[in-house]
């Protein structure tokens, strides 16, 4: 089974907000039951290391550009110009991106000291809801807190508001 390449970046923005392999297969229109869930967990995990080697581009589809044989005809410049746009728009969202999350880090990085206990917390909880849903461990580590008590503190939420 081949999915193309905008369902693997679809899933890859889906998974980064904290969606389950499952729902983004489901959402898709996709029957996990016929597909079968391993295969739908198989390409999940697939997709993310080839994401975390190669960034967006190592979701493409390997196949199209080395499959051994030649390409019959030569591009012409305007297919030239158009793959070298495609590729350069990809490249921009890709500094966009990491752009956003740098920031991020850094002013965490600069904060945890001066800040209390219950401020660390709301600003994990504010950077997980801004889509770095599971990266929950890693603004654990750089805050130094434990992420037991991240989830305590998420749980007790209902108890502080009283």
């Amino acid at each position: 089974m081949t999915y193309t390449d905008e369902f693997k970046r679809l899933f890859i923005d889906q998974y980064m907000l904290g969606k389950t392999p499952r729902e983004i297969f489901e959402a898709a229109g996709f029957d996990v039951s016929i597909i079968g869930m391993t295969r739908v967990e198989q390409c999940a995990d697939r997709w993310k290391k080839a994401y975390e080697r190669d960034g967006i581009i190592g979701l493409s589809d390997s196949r199209k550009g080395a499959s051994g044989r030649p390409l019959k005809r030569e591009l012409t410049p305007d297919e030239v110009i158009a793959k070298q746009e495609a590729k350069i728009k990809l490249l921009e969202s890709q500094i966009k991106l990491l752009k956003k999350f740098a920031k991020n880090e850094r002013r965490l990085v600069l904060d945890k000291y001066n800040l209390s206990t219950n401020h660390r917390f709301e600003l994990i909880q504010e950077a997980v809801n801004q889509g770095y849903g599971r990266m929950t461990r890693y603004f654990c580590e750089l805050l130094e807190m434990p992420r037991s008590c991240y989830y305590r503190y998420l749980k007790a939420a209902d108890i502080r508001l009283k």
